[in-house]
């Protein structure tokens, strides 16, 4: 069993409960997911739906490892 590295995203705020730094970031077979540990919000989007999102000046896409 491998275990998920999940990393604290600073000074984040949870889009439904406002919650700040209560946002983590990690990959779930290889989906990148963001999930609060104050509620219930949980997000994900894979690889491929990063540069879609994307508008304006794209300096790079972050991937942790």
């Amino acid at each position: 069993m491998t275990k998920i590295k999940k990393r604290f995203v600073a000074g984040a705020k949870c889009p439904k409960c406002g919650a700040q730094d209560s946002i983590l970031l990690f990959k779930e077979n290889n989906i990148e997911t963001v999930e609060c540990t104050d509620c219930d919000y949980r997000e994900q989007q894979t690889d491929i739906a990063v540069p879609k999102k994307v508008t304006g000046n794209m300096i790079g896409v972050f991937k942790p490892e």
